[in-house]
């Protein structure tokens, strides 16, 4: 993603101690940790409110309560060989 140069006012002690939790090598580094960090935060506030509109069917329901046994798909086949887009 491209970055911008900009100009902010901020409050110095709350950007000291931001930089301090956060062990940010700068300033400009904090402030993009502490923006993806409200940027997440917000998203999942988003996907919760609208989660909260429409809740799941019975029917989802029962199906997240549902188990499956993953060992049926044990076997020895070499997937990364098979699908891995990278391998020469």
């Amino acid at each position: 993603m491209a970055k911008r140069k900009a100009t902010i006012t901020v409050d110095g002690e709350k950007l000291a101690e931001a930089r301090r939790l956060t062990r940010g090598s700068s300033n400009s580094g904090t402030i993009d940790i502490a923006l993806d960090r409200l940027i997440h935060q917000e998203r999942l506030r988003h996907d919760l409110a609208a989660y909260a509109k429409h809740p799941p069917s019975d029917e989802d329901a029962a199906l997240a309560q549902s188990s499956v046994d993953w060992r049926e798909l044990a076997d020895d086949t070499d997937w990364t060989a098979l699908y891995d887009n990278h391998a020469g």
